[in-house]
C-alpha cells in the first residue's frame, strides 16, 4: 500500500492591484496612480517577498483599447517576460474590474466575443503563458455596475445585474476556449467576492437569496445552474431564458483554481431597522446593508469556514486570491496572518487550499469611495509608496516569513485587529446566526505568553499620554513610565526597567525644550511654549538641559541596542537655527542655533552611534486634543470668545497634529525603519497664516487676529521640517478640521479645553 502523499506546504501569491473602472465617461487606472505602468523594477521588490505566483494585468482595456490591428503589446512583453525570468508564475488577468474598451460593455453581446478574440492573441502570443482569470470577480463587478449604478454602464435593477453576470461568465467561457486552442495546459484561475449575510429574523429571505447569489458566477462556469437551483427562477424572472442558462451546462468551464477574494466588508448584516443606520446604509431595497464586523456581536467567525463550504461546494482547489485590509499596520499584519492561518486550519479540516494572494503589494487608490472619485486616498501594501521609492512595510517582513516558513516576528501579532474587540460596534444588534466554525475561529494571535509591551518613556509629558492613548486604540500593549520608575539618564534605572518589563519598543519623550514666542492672546511680550504638546519643561540650566535633552537618548540607545529592542527618540527643528528660506529636510547639515538645539543635535548623532536602528521623529509646532496651551487651541478660544489674538508673521514653521503624528511614528516602528525621519503636515507657514487659517475653518472671525511682524530677538525664520524619506501624513486643513471637531464647543460659545478622557481622537482624512 502506498503512503498517502503529503500536500505541499501552503504557498504565498502576490497581486498588483490593476483595477481599470470606467465611471461615465472617465476610467480610473489603479497602475497609473501607483506609478507601476513605469517602474519595471517593481518586479524585483517583488521577487525579494517570496512569492511563486504573481496576479498580473494584461488588461483588454489598455493593451487593445481600439481593437487587435492596433494593439501595443510592448508594456506586457516587458513585464511578462521579466516575472518569468524572475522565477515568478504569472495569472494573466485580462480584465479587472473592467468593462471593456468604451465600444462595448458588461451588458453587450459582444463582450464575450471580443474579449475571447482579445484572449486568443494574448495566448498567441504568450504560448507558454498557463494561468488566466480573463475577468475578474464577475458576481461583484455586476453588483456594482449594473446592480448599485457605481460603475459603467451604472445600471440599477437586476435585469442588469443579470445580464452582466451573464456575459462575463459566457466570456469566460469563450476565452478559455479560445486560449486552450493555443495552449491546452492552460488553466482557469477564477476570482470572487466570497462573504457571507447575516441579518435580523425579518430579513431571512433575503438573507437566503444573497447567501445563494453569492455562488452565481462559479455555478454557471460549473454548469451546475438548472432548474433545480435555488436561483433559478430569480434569473427567468429577470430576464436570462432557459436556453441561455442552459448553454453553460452544455458547456461547462469548471476553474482549475477556485479564487476566493476576502476583505472585512465582505460578510454583511442585513437590518429592516433602518432607524439605526445611516440613510448611506440604507438603499433603494429599504433596508440596512453593513458590514458584519461593524454590526454583529458575535465577531465574524473569519475565512476558514468560508473556504470549507467553497470546497464542500466544488470539490476543487482554493486559493484565497486577495488578501488585503486598509487600516494601521498592525491590524494589516494580523489580518494577512489571521487569513493565512484560517488557510492552514482550512487545509486541516480536509479542504485543498493551495496558497494565500496577499493583494495590493503596492496599495491601492480610493477604495473607501469603491473608485467612484479621484480623492488620491492612499492605503499602503506590503510596499508603501509615499516614498521616493516605494518602501517595504510590516507586511513584507511577514510575506518573507511565511514564504520561508519561519515563524512571524512581529510584535503586532501578540494583539488581536480590532473586529474581534466590542469596540468595533457601531450599531446596537441582535446577533444573526453567526455560521459555524473550524475547531475555533482563527484570530490571528499567536500561540505565546502575555503581549510584549511598548515601553513609553513619558514623564508625564502630553505626547506621551497621546502615545498611551492612541496605543490602547490601536490595541498595542504599552506601559507608561515616569522619570520616577524610569530615569532615562541613570543606566541602572533603564536596566532594571527593561529587565521588568520585557518590552519590543521603547518610545522616548521625555527632554526638556527652550520656550519660543510664538502667539500671544493676552498681554503683549507673553511667552507660549512652541512644544508644549510634548509636556517637556522649560528650563534656562544649561547643564540640566544637557543632561535630560543628550545623556537619556544615548543611555537608551545603548541599553536597547544590547537587548535588541527598537527605539524611537524625538527631536526637533531647533536643530537647524531657522536661517534658509526654505523648510529643512533629513540631509540637511545640522546648524543647532540655541542651546537646546546643540544637545538635541548632539543626542541624534550619539544615539545613532550608540544603536543604529534607532528611529529618530524631527517635529514641531505640535497641536493636540490633549493639551490646553497648544497654539491652535488658544487662537480657538480667543476668537470664540470675542477677543483679539496676535501672532507672528515673522516664522515660519510646519504645524503638526499629534494623533496623526503618533499614528505615523506607530507605524514606521511598527515596519521597523531606524536614522532620521520628518513628520510633519508639510504645510509651511507663520503662524500668523496658522491663526487665519483656523480661524477660516472654524468660521470664527479673522478680523481678530493681530499680526506681529517682528520675530522674537534672536528666533529662526523658517523652522519648517519636510521628508525626502517619506510623508505619511494627511493634509494640515484635514487635521485642523478634525481637530476643531474633536474639541467641540460648549453651550457658551467657547471650545473646549480637551476631550473627555478616552475619548476618540481617531485620524485625520481628507
Amino acid at each position: 500500500m502506498s503512503p498517502t502523499p503529503v500536500p505541499p506546504p501552503l504557498a504565498l501569491w502576490g497581486g498588483v492591484e490593476a483595477t481599470v473602472n470606467r465611471v461615465g465617461e472617465r476610467y480610473f487606472s489603479q497602475m497609473e496612480l501607483n506609478g507601476h505602468d513605469a517602474r519595471l523594477d517593481d518586479l524585483d521588490r517583488f521577487a525579494t517577498l517570496g512569492i511563486t505566483a504573481l496576479r498580473y494585468p494584461v488588461l483588454w482595456e489598455l493593451v487593445a483599447p481600439d481593437g487587435l490591428a492596433h494593439a501595443d503589446w510592448r508594456w506586457p512583453d516587458e513585464r511578462l517576460h521579466a516575472l518569468r525570468e524572475r522565477g515568478i508564475t504569472p495569472i494573466a488577468g485580462l480584465v479587472h474590474h473592467g468593462s471593456g474598451p468604451r465600444h462595448t460593455s458588461l451588458i453587450d453581446p459582444d463582450f464575450a466575443t471580443g474579449l475571447a478574440e482579445y484572449a486568443g492573441a494574448v495566448a498567441q502570443r504568450y504560448p507558454w503563458l498557463d494561468y488566466y482569470t480573463p475577468v475578474n470577480e464577475p458576481c461583484t463587478t455586476a453588483r456594482f455596475s449594473c446592480l448599485y449604478g457605481l460603475w459603467h454602464p451604472h445600471r440599477q435593477d437586476d435585469a442588469s445585474f443579470v445580464r452582466a453576470v451573464l456575459v462575463q461568465c459566457k466570456a469566460t467561457v469563450l476565452a478559455m476556449q479560445a486560449i486552450r486552442a493555443v495552449n491546452p495546459q492552460a488553466r482557469l484561475v477564477q476570482t470572487d467576492d466570497l462573504g457571507k449575510a447575516y441579518g435580523t429574523a425579518v430579513m431571512a429571505e433575503q438573507i437566503r437569496f444573497t447567501n445563494h447569489r453569492r455562488w452565481l458566477g462559479w455555478d454557471l462556469l460549473c454548469g451546475m445552474v438548472g432548474p433545480d437551483h435555488a436561483l433559478w427562477r430569480y434569473l427567468l424572472k429577470s430576464g436570462a431564458t432557459e436556453e441561455e442558462l442552459l448553454w453553460f451546462r452544455a458547456h461547462p468551464c469548471p476553474p482549475d483554481v477556485v479564487g476566493i477574494n476576502y476583505y472585512i466588508t465582505s460578510e454583511r448584516w442585513l437590518d429592516h431597522r433602518i432607524e439605526l443606520y445611516d440613510d448611506r446604509d440604507v438603499g433603494a431595497h429599504g433596508y440596512a446593508d453593513v458590514a458584519a464586523a461593524r454590526s454583529m456581536d458575535t465577531p465574524c467567525p473569519g475565512i476558514a469556514p468560508l473556504l470549507h463550504e467553497a470546497w464542500e461546494r466544488y470539490g476543487l482547489p482554493l486559493v484565497v486570491t486577495e488578501a488585503h485590509l486598509d487600516a494601521q499596520r498592525e491590524d494589516q499584519v494580523r489580518w494577512l496572518h489571521e487569513i493565512w492561518q484560517g488557510a492552514q486550519q482550512a487545509r486541516q479540516a480536509g479542504a485543498d487550499v493551495r496558497a494565500v494572494t496577499v493583494w495590493a503589494l503596492l496599495g491601492a487608490f480610493d477604495w473607501n469611495s469603491l473608485v467612484t472619485h479621484r480623492n488620491l486616498y492612499y492605503e499602503s501594501g506590503a510596499f508603501d509608496l509615499r516614498s521616493p521609492q516605494p518602501r517595504p512595510t510590516a507586511v513584507a517582513t511577514l510575506m518573507r516569513e511565511l514564504a520561508a516558513g519561519q515563524p512571524p516576528s512581529s510584535p503586532a501579532l501578540d494583539g488581536q485587529g480590532w473586529w474581534r474587540h466590542p469596540e468595533r460596534l457601531l450599531h446596537a444588534t441582535t446577533d444573526g446566526e453567526p455560521g459555524g466554525q473550524l475547531d475555533g475561529s482563527a484570530d490571528g494571535k499567536r500561540e505565546r505568553g502575555p503581549a510584549r509591551p511598548i515601553l513609553i518613556s513619558s514623564g508625564g509629558g502630553k505626547l506621551g499620554n497621546a502615545f498611551a492613548q492612541l496605543c490602547a486604540e490601536r490595541h498595542l500593549a504599552c506601559i507608561v513610565l515616569t522619570r520616577q520608575q524610569m530615569d532615562t539618564t541613570d543606566a541602572a534605572s533603564v536596566n532594571a526597567a527593561l529587565a521588568r518589563h520585557q518590552p519590543w519598543a521603547v518610545i522616548n519623550t521625555s527632554g526638556y525644550v527652550h520656550a519660543q514666542r510664538i502667539g500671544n492672546d493676552a498681554a503683549p511680550g507673553q511667552r507660549i511654549n512652541d512644544h508644549a504638546a510634548r509636556g517637556e519643561r522649560s528650563t534656562d540650566d544649561p547643564a540640566l538641559c544637557q543632561r535630560e535633552s543628550t545623556l537619556g537618548p544615548v543611555v537608551l540607545a545603548q541599553a536597547c541596542a544590547r537587548l535588541g529592542i527598537q527605539l524611537l527618540n524625538f527631536s526637533s527643528d531647533q536643530v537647524f537655527d531657522g536661517r534658509q528660506d526654505r523648510p529643512q529636510v533629513e540631509s540637511d547639515p545640522l546648524t543647532p542655533g540655541t542651546p537646546y538645539g546643540v544637545n538635541e543635535a548632539e543626542a541624534e548623532q550619539r544615539a545613532l552611534a550608540a544603536h543604529p536602528g534607532t528611529l529618530i521623529v524631527r517635529t514641531s509646532a505640535l497641536f493636540g486634543p490633549w493639551d490646553r496651551r497648544n497654539f491652535v487651541t488658544r487662537v480657538l478660544q480667543a476668537l470664540a470668545s470675542g477677543r483679539t489674538f496676535t501672532a507672528t508673521g515673522g516664522h515660519i514653521v510646519t504645524p503638526t497634529y499629534v494623533p496623526d503624528l503618533v499614528h505615523a511614528c506607530l507605524n514606521l516602528l511598527i515596519d521597523g525603519e531606524s536614522g532620521i525621519w520628518h513628520v510633519s503636515h508639510e504645510t509651511a507657514l507663520s503662524w500668523s497664516q496658522l491663526a487665519h487659517r483656523v480661524a477660516a475653518l472654524a468660521g470664527l472671525p479673522v478680523e481678530l487676529i493681530v499680526e506681529d511682524a517682528a520675530p522674537s530677538p534672536g528666533a529662526p525664520r523658517h523652522s519648517g521640517l519636510i521628508s525626502e524619506r517619506g510623508h505619511f501624513m494627511p493634509p494640515l486643513d484635514a487635521a485642523l478640521r478634525h481637530f476643531i471637531e474633536i474639541l467641540g464647543v460648549s453651550d457658551d460659545g467657547c471650545y473646549n479645553c480637551a476631550p473627555w478622557p478616552g475619548s476618540s481622537v481617531g485620524r485625520a482624512e481628507d
